[in-house]
Parts: structure tokens; sequence; C-alpha cells
């Protein structure tokens, strides 16, 4: 592969890992703010918030892991160039940070997660 499509396939995985946290941070933070409404209307309505967070924490975090290693795997490709660009340099030190979107972020996520359930079902 070229450089270019090299740096378009980086590009690629990094808008994948951008658009993979919306709806876990939207639902997450909405979540948040009707805790006390979710409660209100009962264990069912509890039960489904709980899941369509659950579900959506998994689909969110394998989408993020795979395109964070998919970067990788491009980085690892940039580093066999024989002459990388500038750009391709600073790809290749930006890179190891994709460790934190790929073990970081859902860590995270599991806290808020852990948090919201306690706050929909505890006392």
């Amino acid at each position: 592969m070229t450089e270019k499509e090299l740096i378009d396939l980086w590009n690629r995985a990094r808008m994948q890992l951008i658009v993979a946290q919306f709806a876990p941070t939207f639902l997450l933070i909405t979540t948040v703010g009707l805790v006390p409404a979710i409660r209100e209307a009962g264990l069912v309505v509890a039960v489904a918030a709980w899941g369509i967070l659950l579900a959506s924490g998994i689909l969110g975090a394998l989408v993020e892991f795979s395109a964070a290693h998919e970067g990788q795997a491009v980085a690892e490709d940039l580093r066999s160039l024989k002459s990388p660009s500038a750009l391709a340099s600073r790809i290749l030190r930006t890179a190891p940070w994709l460790h934190v979107a790929k073990y970081v972020t859902p860590t995270i996520f599991v806290g808020i997660f852990v948090a919201l359930t306690i706050a929909l079902f505890g006392n």
C-alpha cells in the first residue's frame, strides 16, 4: 500500500473511533439526568434502560477496540515505509495513544455503568 492509502485508512479508523463514542456517551449522559424518572417509572422501565445502556456500551466498546486495533495495524505498516512523510511520522508518534481507546475508555464506561446500575436499582 502507498503512504496515502495508509493515511486514508488511519483517518477512517480514527473517524470510526470518534463516531463509536457518540451513542454510548449520549445515552450515559441522558440516563444520568433521567435516573429519578426512570426509577419512578418502575422496574420494567429501569431494566429496559439498563439493557439499552449495556447493549450500546458493548457495541461501542467493540467498535472502539476494533477501530483502535486497526489503526495500530496501519501504524505498523506506516512504520515499515522507507522514508515516511512528516504526517506519517506524526501518526506514528500518536499511535501508542490508541491503547487508551482500546482499554481505558471501555473501563471508564464499565465504571459509569456500574454507578448507573446502583443508581437505577439501589435503595
